[in-house]
Order: structure tokens, then C-alpha cells, then sequence
């Protein structure tokens, strides 16, 4: 279900996912988005009886309206941060959520934001990425919060989860889905050694500064539209925390 909140941090909008197996009448909803009424009338239309209501990350775009829809359906809301639950269950590492004969498989997947999660649906070979892969384009390394290493980490191990699993499908926060999951990781993996490469290069070629962050956001993003250039300061600011770290 496609929230009504499109600009130029969320594309076409958030997708909220409504997942139920088909011989249950109880649903999943993952991400309810902002807290517009007419996108939670439409997920309460597709979503029927909801059972539990799951967060791929805290940004508000994806969360806001979390506690207020669960509220609705009298569930809880889990996630890794506990600041945005509702009720006593957390979410993280290696859990399962079952409702009926459905399963999501949680896998930890920190960059983006810290408390990042993905989450698996084996009868669909399908992972839900929330920002960690989009449907088009890339995604931010939201510095601070977000750390480039943890982001490359996820990114390795999401491949070899799709690779061993047989995950064909990325089923995104923001943009379409992509029916090649192996394809759009090696796309996402080569695009940030990249940057990062370009990156490295721009900061040996500027005079020295304090703060060089802004400065290489004008040569490595020139290609890039300058609305933009306020959330590739973010992933530069994450490259260069990066490239400073011991190794």
C-alpha cells in the first residue's frame, strides 16, 4: 500500500505491506507509514484483522502512524528500538514472527540507521528492505545514526542470504520491487566502493579543512540534482567517518 508522501527523500511514497497467508484471515502490517488518514483507511481495508505491526526502522516516514494504527486493532507494535514499541515484545536478530501459517524471518541489517532490520518471507522468497534497498536509485547512510561499515556489512550479508536461501525478490521501503534481489545487491556493493573510492579521491585533491564534507558533496554529486545534496552530505559525512577508522 502506497503512502501519499511522496518527495525527494521517499520517492513515490512509503509501501506499507500488508502480508497474510492465504488461509488465515489475521494480517502483518509492516511500516505503516505517516499518520495520514485516508493511506491507514486503505491498509485497514487490505489488512483486515491485523495480529501485529512490525517496523523496519524508526524514521518517521515509516513510522509515524505505528502506535495509532496498532492502537486501532488493539496489537502491539515490535521493533528493535524500544522507544517505538507498543506493548512488551521487542523485535531483532534471528526472531520469528508467525501469524498463522505465515513466518517473517528478522535479520539484522544496521546502516542505514542503527536499528535497521530486514525481514524474510521464505513462502514468498521475498525480503522486505525497508531503506536498506530501495526500489530505484540508492539509499542514505543517515550519519551519525548510520555507519557505512555496519551499511556494507548488511548489504555482504543480505547477498549471501539471498544467494543460499533462493531470495529472488526485494520487496523495498520506497520504489517498485525488484524481481533480481542477487542483481540489485551487487548494483548497491559496487556503488558504494565507488563512491567511496571517489570519495578518497576528492579528499586527497582538496586543500586541507576542518569539515571537507560539503566541499567533496559538490565534486562526487555534481551529476546529482542539489535538492539532494543536504542527504549525500549525510552518506559523506558517513564515508569519511569510514576512511578514518581504524581497520
Amino acid at each position: 500500500m502506497l503512502a501519499p508522501n511522496a518527495d525527494v527523500m521517499t520517492l513515490d511514497g512509503t509501501n506499507t505491506w500488508v502480508l497474510r497467508d492465504p488461509s488465515s484471515s489475521r494480517s502483518v502490517v509492516v511500516d505503516p507509514g505517516p499518520s495520514i488518514p485516508s493511506h491507514l483507511d486503505a491498509v485497514d481495508a487490505a489488512a483486515g484483522d491485523v495480529a501485529v505491526v512490525l517496523l523496519t526502522h524508526h524514521h518517521a516516514d515509516h513510522s509515524e502512524a505505528a502506535r495509532e494504527y496498532a492502537e486501532r486493532h488493539g496489537c502491539g507494535v515490535r521493533a528493535l528500538d524500544p522507544a517505538h514499541r507498543l506493548g512488551s515484545e521487542g523485535l531483532g536478530e534471528a526472531d520469528v514472527v508467525s501469524v498463522g501459517d505465515l513466518e517473517v524471518h528478522v535479520v539484522a541489517t544496521p546502516g542505514h540507521t542503527a536499528d535497521s532490520l530486514s525481514f524474510v518471507v521464505p513462502q514468498d522468497r521475498a525480503v522486505l528492505t525497508g531503506d536498506t534497498v530501495l526500489g530505484r536509485g540508492t539509499t542514505v547512510v543517515a550519519h551519525p545514526d548510520g555507519q557505512l561499515g555496519a551499511y556494507l556489512s548488511s548489504l555482504q550479508r543480505l547477498h549471501a542470504l539471498c544467494g543460499e536461501q533462493g531470495i529472488a525478490s526485494v520487496w523495498p521501503g520506497h520504489g517498485p520491487v525488484i524481481d533480481d534481489a542477487l542483481g540489485a545487491l551487487d548494483f548497491y556493493l559496487a556503488h558504494r566502493k565507488q563512491r567511496l573510492d571517489q570519495v578518497r579521491d576528492a579528499l586527497r585533491d582538496l586543500p586541507p579543512t576542518d569539515d571537507p564534507a560539503r566541499a567533496i558533496v559538490e565534486v562526487v554529486y555534481a551529476d546529482v540534482d542539489p535538492v539532494l545534496w543536504g542527504a549525500a552530505e549525510l552518506s559523506v559525512r558517513a564515508q569519511l567517518a569510514h576512511l578514518a577508522s581504524p581497520k
